[in-house]
């Protein structure tokens, strides 16, 4: 799992599952803290490039995003792969994000 920044866009990448997400937490933290600084008000997440998504990465996601909304950024999914969106109507997470 990776997240790269540049400006108002979040590149998301890798492993989104339990295995993945474990060791990343902090560099969602920090690209939170960055935008705010910079003072963006939109993010657009980028999916395209996610490899795998389970329930806890889509938690991790979901939370990610709601901490975005709580400090004034608005987050939206672009970019999101069939089988990510297959992952999040099979998983219950469609009000969420959608």
């Amino acid at each position: 799992m990776a997240v790269r920044m540049a400006g108002a866009e979040a590149h998301l990448e890798g492993d989104w599952t339990m295995t993945g997400v474990a060791d990343n937490i902090e560099s969602l933290v920090v690209s939170l803290n960055r935008m705010e600084l910079e003072g963006e008000k939109s993010l657009y997440i980028n999916c395209g490039r996610i490899e795998e998504t389970d329930t806890s990465g889509l938690q991790l996601l979901n939370v990610w995003m709601e901490c975005a909304r709580l400090r004034g950024i608005e987050p939206m999914l672009v970019n999101v792969t069939d089988s990510m969106r297959r992952a999040i109507h099979e998983l219950g997470f469609s009000k969420c994000f959608f």
